[in-house]
Order: C-alpha cells, then structure tokens, then sequence
C-alpha cells in the first residue's frame, strides 16, 4: 500500500513500534487477536487494526501540500478535513478556513470566493451540487480533491447500479457529509433513498410489500428520497450502498433483508432481476477496524477506551461494540481523564458525561484501547503514557515489547 507524506508530530513512537512488530509477524493482516502490552499494575489490550486510514493519510497529505504550493492565497476546506479535533485544529491553525460546518451550514460567504482561492475537498467528498458552484467560481473541484478513493469507489457502484436500472437504497446518517455527497451522486444515476437502521429497511419492505402505502413512504422519508421519486415503479429494482463508516455487519444485514424482501414478492427464481449484490462498497479499513473490535471482545478487561473525534461515525460503531461488554470511555485525548475522573461522550445523545472512580480498585487492571480512523497514533500514545503514570511502573517499555515479541514467535512456531 502506498505510504503517505504525513507530518511527523501525527506519528508516535510507542504505537508505531507496536504496528511494525504485528505486521512483521503478521503481514496478511489474518490475526485479528489485539496486542498484549502487560506492564505489571496495569495491562492494555490493543486493538489490532485502529488509527489512520488510507483515505485519511491521502487527505492530510494532500492538505499540507496545498499549503505548501500556495503560501500567498487564501486556502479553505469545504467542511472538517476528517473528524478528528486535533487534525483540524492544526489545519486552522496553520490558515486553512472552513467554508461550512458539518451539517452543511455555511460559515464563509461562498460570493467572496473568487478564481485565485484555493478549495480543498475533504475526505467525504461533496456533492454535485456544491462541485458546480466552484467551476462557476473559477475554482478547480479536483486540484486539490482529497475525496476517500472508498467514497469514490461507492459513487461508481451507484453509477453502474442506475446504469442497471436499479434504485439505490443507501444506508447512512443523512446529515453526514459523505452521506450528502452520496446522495448527490447516487441521485444523478437512479432514485434514491436514504435509511439509518433496519427499522427503516423494514418500512420500505412493509411498502414493496403492499403492507404500508405510498404516502406512509413519503411521510416517513420526506427530505430523504430522490425528487419524484415513484414507490410503484421505484421499488421494484434495488441495490443498498452505504455510507462507508456504518457498522458492517448492519450494511451486510439489511442488503440480504432487501434481498429475502425481494425472493418473498418476485419467487427465488426472479430475485436477481429485482436485488444487486453490493457487498463490496464497504470499506476495508472500516471492515478491518470492527472486525479488530471483535477481537478485544474475546479478552477479559476492565474497560475499554476508545479515542476519537466525537462526530466522528466509525468511531462510534466501535463504541457501540465494546459497550456489549465493558463499561467502555469514548474520550478525544489524554486531556479527558485524571486518575480519578473521566469526561466522556455520549455519541446516541450528543452529551458529555463524567464518571468518578472510573478505574477499578484491583491489583491488576485491564484495559481495551482502539481508536477510530481518523485519529492519529501520537493520541494514543498520551493515553498510554498518562494511564501509566498513574501507577508506580518500573517495567520499561523495551522490556514489554521483548515479551510481545517473545509471545508472537511462539505462537508461528506453535
């Protein structure tokens, strides 16, 4: 895989050193059993896939270079680069200015743009809509375009689906960006609908199914379906894409309940002329994120932190996982936490949260530690770094990672 041009201070010593040792024992990616760091008081059990995707390096990349060409223009990024704080902050920071927020508001006139800015397009990419309003400016849409090649890959499968006559169910948050910009894309090639859970896939299938009418749909879906939009002839071809970062194993669900939808009102025999298999828009890092999740799931810590911007959506779902079986800590950075207290976020409710006494009294404690996508490594390694300080440690790290590297040979030898 590529590797990308990153600033260094979104590099960490501890983590990195921890990914290199997994993939020199493991360079397929096949263990997803998480990292034993045991320092003695205090034990992590490290996720084996977390941090920094490829379309996330892709994009900061290509954000620090368009600072680095243009030192005399105004520089703006349509909306956040990625979810994650400290990225864009650091971006602000060095002149980047955001044109809207995340909902889509705007927070810059888009009539003071003029052909000598730079527009940089983040990492969920945009919409058509908003892509005509830049070459009307002047403004070059794909100069700097750090669009997720996994988005793109989803607008493709879209294309080819209209291109089939199929409509496109797309399973998503409708206020997220990526999940606009798909909409936009989505709706040039075929009707299309947005839903969020299985409860939604449900409600379409009660109409498909004569259950429910045509008026329910639009009632239950105003704002989130194609204009004209037709449930009689709309209804009849279908193929779900998602947005990116959704749960996996929810996306993989609701595509087979449309399918089994599909076999209850056409005959096995006829399905295929009514559903499109499109397993393959999820992306990997997300799939490979989860899937690790699982992993830390199968050992038996205390309690699990996760790190992470808090809009961010795939580090919610790797939240929701780890709440199945630990009292589990979505916090942004080391700042969250004392040794007693720990503020952290409520991603259902939107709200911030503080818990005392969040580290049990024991003589060993265990924790779980992942973080989303967008989240850079050196943030975990100030978790890392200010849990340990809490404990008399004298355990060093070269020595743990010795005895990491002591347990993966012995389990390829075994």
């Amino acid at each position: 895989m590529k590797q990308f041009d990153i600033p260094t201070f979104y590099k960490s010593s501890i983590i990195s050193e921890i990914k290199n040792i997994r993939k020199t024992y493991d360079p397929k990616k096949k263990d997803l059993k998480p990292t034993h760091l045991n320092f003695g008081k205090i034990q992590f059990q490290i996720a084996r896939h977390f941090g920094f995707c490829y379309g996330v390096e892709n994009a900061i990349e290509i954000s620090y270079r368009a600072l680095s060409e243009n030192p005399n223009k105004r520089i703006f990024l349509l909306s956040q680069m990625i979810h994650n704080q400290a990225v864009n902050k650091d971006l602000q920071e060095k002149g980047i200015n955001f044109l809207m927020d995340t909902e889509g508001n705007s927070l810059h006139p888009w009539d003071d743009l003029n052909e000598n800015d730079v527009v940089i397009i983040p990492a969920f990419g945009t919409t058509l809509e908003t892509e005509k309003k830049l070459i009307e400016k002047g403004i070059s849409p794909e100069k700097y375009n750090t669009t997720c090649p996994f988005v793109e890959r989803v607008w493709k499968k879209s294309e080819k689906l209209g291109a089939d006559n199929f409509s496109i169910i797309i399973h998503g948050k409708y206020s997220h960006e990526e999940t606009r910009a798909t909409f936009s894309h989505s709706n040039a090639a075929s009707p299309s609908v947005i839903i969020k859970d299985m409860n939604e896939a449900e409600f379409i299938a009660d109409v498909i199914l004569g259950k429910k009418s045509s008026s329910d749909f639009y009632e239950k879906f105003k704002g989130k379906y194609s204009d004209h939009f037709d449930t009689e002839k709309d209804l009849q071809k279908l193929g779900v894409v998602n947005q990116t970062t959704m749960l996996a194993t929810e996306t993989q669900a609701i595509a087979e309940f449309f399918k089994q939808t599909m076999i209850k009102k056409f005959g096995f025999e006829n399905y295929k002329n009514h559903f499109a298999d499109t397993r393959d828009t999820l992306c990997y890092a997300t799939n490979e994120n989860q899937d690790a999740t699982y992993g830390l799931l199968e050992t038996d810590c205390d309690l699990a932190i996760v790190v992470g911007g808090y809009n961010s959506s795939n580090t919610s779902h790797l939240v929701e996982l780890l709440e199945r079986k630990f009292p589990t800590y979505f916090i942004s950075s080391d700042e969250c936490f004392d040794e007693v207290t720990i503020k952290h976020f409520d991603y259902p409710n939107k709200r911030d949260l503080v818990t005392n006494n969040f580290l049990p009294n024991k003589e060993v404690i265990k924790i779980a530690i992942s973080s989303g996508a967008s989240c850079p490594d050196t943030l975990i390694d100030k978790v890392l770094n200010k849990l340990l300080s809490f404990f008399n440690i004298e355990k060093p790290f070269e020595s743990v990672v010795e005895e990491l590297k002591s347990e993966l040979n012995k389990e390829i030898t075994n």
